[in-house]
């Protein structure tokens, strides 16, 4: 079964669900040192924002955000968001995004992540949503040795 974006629901990630981001990692980025389930586990014992995308009950997606320093100088920084292959392409990493945006919204932060120069669809996404490149990160995947380009999302105004 494939996910349309309207059939998934996105929710606080459960821990229960660590184990399935784990075996993502893995099957997703298996050339560039995938998160293993103790990473997952460290990063929701931090205290970071992550949300899970679900289909009927069962883990499609993650996605998480870090949130640093105090107003008015906060920045929010996109850890990871990952989408089954099965379900790629339909709207949920884009549910995913928006999901951490929010949250960046409502702390006023500007937001920045790190993405393969030669992902464009994820490149096109976050252009989308108001992300420009602002920086070349030449090596930054390990151990592929692929390149990264820092993006940047300015902070939004609250209405």
């Amino acid at each position: 079964m494939t996910a349309e974006a309207t059939d998934v629901q996105v929710l606080k990630l459960r821990r229960a669900d660590l184990r399935r981001c784990a075996e993502l990692e893995q099957e997703l980025f298996p050339g560039d040192d995938p998160w293993s389930q103790r990473a997952f586990i460290s990063e929701l014992d931090q205290g970071h924002h992550y949300i899970g995308a679900y289909l009927a009950e069962r883990l499609i997606g993650y996605a998480g955000l870090a949130i640093n320093g105090r107003p008015p100088h906060v920045e929010a920084e996109v850890h990871t968001i990952a989408v089954e292959p099965a379900h790629q392409g339909r709207g949920v990493g884009e549910l995913l995004l928006r999901g951490l945006l929010t949250r960046a919204d409502e702390k006023g932060a500007a937001v920045f992540l790190e993405v393969r120069t030669d992902n464009e669809p994820a490149t096109g996404l976050y252009r989308k949503y108001g992300f420009e490149v602002v920086g070349l990160r030449k090596r930054y995947y390990q151990p592929s040795g692929a390149d990264a380009h820092t993006m940047r999302r300015p902070a939004q105004e609250q209405s």
